[in-house]
């Protein structure tokens, strides 16, 4: 694989993960509209929208936090959480989808920074070349067998990063499925936590109507006993 298939490769796994993130996006309701990520177009404005999505990731949270203790206080516990866990989740999806572009595009331009040193170490290297072999070498005092040519270190760094590439990208189904296996473990965990959540506050909502029944016979058992006293 050289680096142009192996650019390919990266290019469209990260083109298909945004458009997998920004299609969950619109998938969430009739009026929800995904709106088009703007490239970006420098290191410092990376920076900046990594910065941003850690700022805004911290205030989905905390807003959350702060909804999810208010459903407790509700009647209809578990269909408020549902919501707020909801809300949640897209407002945190066209994050990632800002932090995958921003970090995708500080490795591509490291990439190509390393590209440019590797080409100017090259071009530094044919020019000495051609300068040995244009200046014409002293008389040798007895004749020697010529060294055989120096091998080019740009050369042999591509070439190094190229099989280094190829054995990644080889690599890259087992890792696809270790990941898709840990996020089906996440997932599930994530599920239980919840529905033992739910059973929670189905516990707690049931104590207090229980707790409100008991309340309301005992005081119309009162009011029936008070009503049976005849007046002196």
């Amino acid at each position: 694989m050289n680096l142009t298939m192996a650019r390919s490769i990266r290019r469209a796994g990260i083109a298909g993960l945004l458009a997998a993130l920004l299609a969950s996006c619109a998938a969430d309701g009739p009026t929800q509209v995904a709106t088009p990520l703007a490239p970006t177009t420098s290191v410092v404005q990376a920076d900046e929208r990594l910065a941003s999505v850690a700022a805004e990731r911290a205030a989905i949270e905390a807003r959350y936090a702060e909804r999810e203790a208010g459903c407790y206080k509700k009647f209809f516990v578990n269909h408020c959480l549902d919501e707020a866990k909801e809300g949640r989740r897209a407002a945190l999806a066209p994050q990632r989808a800002i932090e995958i572009e921003a970090e995708y595009f500080k490795r591509k331009n490291k990439v190509e920074e390393r590209d440019r040193a590797i080409a100017e170490a090259e071009a530094k290297f044919q020019a000495e070349e051609a300068r040995t072999a244009t200046t014409a070498p002293p008389t040798p005092k007895a004749t020697t067998p010529l060294p055989p040519p120096r091998p080019s270190p740009a050369a042999k760094r591509v070439a190094s990063r190229n099989a280094r590439m190829a054995e990644e990208a080889a690599q890259e189904p087992a890792n696809a499925a270790r990941r898709a296996a840990s996020a089906a473990a996440y997932e599930e965990r994530r599920r239980k936590s919840e529905e033992r959540q739910r059973a929670v506050a189905q516990r707690k909502a049931e104590r207090a109507a229980k707790r409100t029944a008991q309340q309301a016979e005992r005081e119309k058992t009162q009011a029936e006993q008070k009503a049976a006293v005849p007046a002196r």
